[in-house]
């Protein structure tokens, strides 16, 4: 029973439902209080503004230079990398604008009014913090903020290996003549041994479609998607909505979708690995070698490059499409979403010196555009999208579609509307990209045009 609490807790959602709502209507509920509270309170001196007045003043100061500081942080500095986007931006200011009205109202009132004026400070904060991960979509959960997953270990289920082809599997559906499954697949926890890379990577996450789970499954195309920096696997699977994305595929595919993979490129939340063999480990070998080996050993996963596709969001976006053209023999698509130009961790100088020794040719290697100029292949083929208010992501798509073209790539270009450097963008493009790539592995085959899909818009 106490599990049971515990786990319901973890999973409670951040993004929608009891929780965000409680927040913001106790938010709410406490600031119309205060505001009659300052609006009933009378200057202690004659000639001194009213307290209402002085908090009114103190929110619209807090507010503007909220504004400039997130601005500052966002798009000038770019401390995290990438621009935040205006709906975070207006959103921090707003928590600005908040905490000054508050702190300035607890210093002009006294007794129970001092005391509410105190209270909502937090609620404030947690309130803009809601509302910023609303919009970034990255902590889905109570459990994703402290690193909780509700996904069992691997071994708690029988896997079988592969006893026939995706296209055998839909004629037996379609003489009826399937094996028993579940209804729906799973998500499970495993450790990935790193045999040949001894890169110390965190757990990884393994989504099973129904026809992996059964008796006599086929051997499945396989995703291996990679999570931005900061970020885990266990927050790809959650904040990118992959259980339910690939089983509403699968219910409509007679239990065929992709096998989903989600190693941990990097090791921990606040490295990155650049995903290349460097002196801070060998993650490159770690994704391309051992994650492959493992699979194709203890999954029913097939064995073609065409069959096989990796995608990723921000870094993990950057990591795809540097790591797929350097891989033909293994990769044969990629799904990147808000991914940048180049492996970034400080200056180019800096990372030729920190993560490669000096060699500069080694870091120009990882460079998207030269990898897919120097080994990509024209059988591989590039889906890319980016949040349409993310204006760097869409440039970099652009510009790496355009290598990917004269590669002789074919290439599928697409922003999402309303949307910025955030997992919507993600689960908007790899939306459509789920059929096209089930429509290239033979799962089934895309039933409208990339153009009907309502929540992007097609670039190229």
């Amino acid at each position: 029973m106490k599990n049971s609490v515990w786990k319901t807790f973890m999973e409670l959602s951040l993004v929608r439902g009891i929780v965000p709502w409680t927040v913001f209507g106790l938010t709410a509920i406490a600031a119309i209080i205060l505001i009659i509270g300052l609006a009933l309170s009378k200057s202690k001196k004659r000639g001194r503004l009213h307290p209402l007045i002085v908090s009114l003043i103190a929110a619209v100061l807090a507010g503007a230079a909220g504004l400039l500081v997130a601005w500052l942080v966002s798009d000038v500095f770019m401390v995290f990398g990438v621009s935040l986007g205006w709906p975070v931006i207006l959103t921090v200011a707003g928590g600005f604008a908040g905490l000054g009205f508050v702190l300035a109202a607890a210093v002009t009132l006294r007794g129970a009014r001092r005391a509410l004026a105190v209270v909502l400070v937090p609620l404030v904060l947690a309130s803009t913090a809601l509302g910023v991960d609303s919009i970034y979509g990255e902590y889905q959960t109570i459990g994703n903020l402290v690193g909780y997953t509700p996904y069992p270990p691997l071994g708690s289920v029988t896997v079988r290996k592969a006893s026939m082809s995706v296209g055998e599997w839909r004629d037996k559906a379609r003489k009826g003549a399937l094996p028993s499954m579940p209804d729906s697949g799973r998500v499970f926890a495993v450790d990935i041994p790193n045999t040949e890379s001894k890169f110390k990577a965190r757990k990884a996450m393994v989504y099973l479609p129904p026809a992996a789970l059964s008796g006599r499954p086929p051997a499945l195309p396989v995703m291996e998607l990679l999570a931005g920096q900061p970020g885990s696997p266990g927050r790809l699977i959650d904040a990118g909505n992959i259980a339910a994305t690939m089983n509403a595929y699968a219910a409509e595919h007679d239990g065929l979708a992709p096998i989903v993979l989600a190693p941990d490129q990097n090791g921990s939340a606040m490295h990155n690995s650049l995903c290349a063999d460097t002196t801070r480990g060998n993650a490159e070998t770690y994704l391309t070698k051992d994650v492959v080996n493992w699979a194709t050993t203890t999954l029913p996963v097939a064995k073609s490059a065409r069959m096989w596709a990796m995608g990723g969001f921000s870094q993990g976006g950057t990591c795809t499409t540097q790591l797929v053209p350097r891989h033909p023999d293994i990769y044969g698509a990629m799904l990147p979403v808000d991914g940048e130009l180049e492996p970034t961790d400080g200056g180019v100088e800096t990372m030729v010196r920190r993560y490669f020794a000096g060699d500069r040719k080694a870091y120009d290697g990882q460079v998207p555009v030269n990898a897919i100029a120097a080994t990509g292949t024209a059988d591989q083929a590039l889906f890319a999208g980016a949040g349409k208010g993310d204006r760097k992501s869409v440039a970099n798509m652009r510009t790496i579609a355009a290598a990917a073209r004269a590669a002789g790539m074919q290439t599928t270009e697409l922003v999402v509307p309303g949307a910025d450097h955030d997992w919507h963008a993600v689960q908007a493009v790899w939306n459509p990209g789920l059929d096209w790539f089930g429509a290239r592995t033979g799962l089934g085959e895309m039933t409208k045009s990339l153009e009907e899909y309502p929540q992007v818009e097609v670039l190229q």
